[in-house]
C-alpha cells in the first residue's frame, strides 16, 4: 500500500464516520417526530 493509498482510505474512513453520525441523528429525528405525531410523547 502507497502512502497516497493510506491517506486516501484515511480520508474515506473519516467521511464514513462522519456520514454514520448524520444518518444516526436523522434516524433519531425521525423517530422522534413519528412518535411526537402519534402523541406518545
Amino acid at each position: 500500500m502507497q502512502v497516497s493509498d493510506a491517506k486516501r482510505l484515511r480520508s474515506l474512513e473519516e467521511e464514513n464516520r462522519r456520514l454514520k453520525k448524520l444518518l444516526a441523528e436523522a434516524m433519531l429525528d425521525n423517530a422522534a417526530l413519528k412518535d411526537i405525531a402519534s402523541g406518545k410523547f
